[in-house]
């Protein structure tokens, strides 16, 4: 072997080496990347009620029997669409709801459809199952007959999952005996249940909110202390008899406000809400807009702030 190709050897190899690790890390972070959840679509004003009729056309009913929700429950129809049985409902009852109401649910419910799917559900179940964080998705109806779903956040409280059913265009979610849990941290409010039909299901214990395409039929243990910890919203009719529903916290839509002092020595805090800071030549108590702290009042600066 010639010098020059023992020299180059090493090199080669080096480089070769650099090449399929750097072909593995990118394998890898595409890897990462495709398995990354979206953030779920807003709900809307939706997301003030726990459990929601929306059906078009002033069509929806909520029929409630030995039911506690803690929530708001609403109705696209009539004052007396809303039927209760036993019921407490701890929240506002609404009915008809507002035209924004109803358009926000249907705005999110096609916005959850266009979702892209991470991974795939089975026609049927029975027994254990569990999911990680993903958007899993099948093209018709689903069954869970006495089956536990565990839903493991990995150690992750921002985890999300978000199960589609139906999305070849016809599907509804079936259920019997069915428990919904979470594991490792999860969280109910980052669950979600798109479901092209209806919902039509006896369970021992559920958690997320369903966003069904038409009529959800849903019932709990005798007694009512099944718990429901999620939403309930559908573009048909709702019954519910025998749960505890604990709807979900409405998201905050504004940032929160803090304490703004506009005193000098304690340097700008991004708020000057007595526009002391417009006039730099004078003696005025505010560190804003890049004056320095003085005393008294503030030295410098530029005219004008937030």
């Amino acid at each position: 072997m010639s010098i020059l190709k023992r020299r180059f050897n090493p090199v080669r190899k080096g480089i070769s080496a650099f090449l399929l690790g750097t072909t593995a890390l990118l394998a890898g972070a595409s890897l990462a990347f495709a398995q990354t959840t979206p953030t779920p679509p807003s709900l809307g004003t939706a997301a003030n009620f726990a459990v929601l009729s929306a059906a078009p056309n002033s069509g929806g009913a909520v029929t409630c029997t030995n039911v506690v929700t803690s929530g708001d429950v609403g109705s696209s129809g009539g004052s007396t669409s809303i039927t209760q049985t036993n019921c407490t409902l701890t929240g506002n009852v609404v009915a008809p709801v507002g035209s924004t109401v109803a358009t926000d649910f249907s705005n999110a419910y096609n916005a959850f459809a266009g979702v892209n799917c991470t991974g795939s559900l089975n026609s049927a179940y029975t027994g254990a199952v569990t999911f990680g964080p993903g958007v899993y998705c099948n093209g018709a109806g689903v069954t869970f007959t006495n089956t536990t779903v565990t839903l493991d956040a990995q150690g992750d409280p921002n985890a999300v999952w978000i199960f589609k059913i139906g999305t070849g265009g016809t599907g509804a979610l079936s259920g019997s005996n069915l428990t919904v849990l979470m594991a490792n941290s999860g969280q109910a409010n980052n669950v979600y249940w798109w479901v092209n039909q209806g919902v039509d299901d006896t369970s021992v214990g559920f958690q997320g909110s369903i966003l069904a395409g038409g009529n959800v039929n849903m019932t709990g243990l005798q007694g009512y202390v099944t718990p429901l910890n999620g939403d309930v919203l559908a573009n048909g009719t709702v019954t519910l008899a025998n749960f505890t529903i604990t709807g979900l916290p409405v998201p905050s839509t504004s940032p929160s406000k803090s304490t703004c002092n506009q005193g000098v020595g304690n340097g700008a805090e991004g708020c000057d809400p007595g526009n002391a800071s417009q006039n730099p030549f004078l003696s005025i108590s505010n560190d804003e807009s890049g004056a320095v702290p003085g005393s008294p009042g503030r030295k410098g600066g530029v005219a004008g702030n937030k």
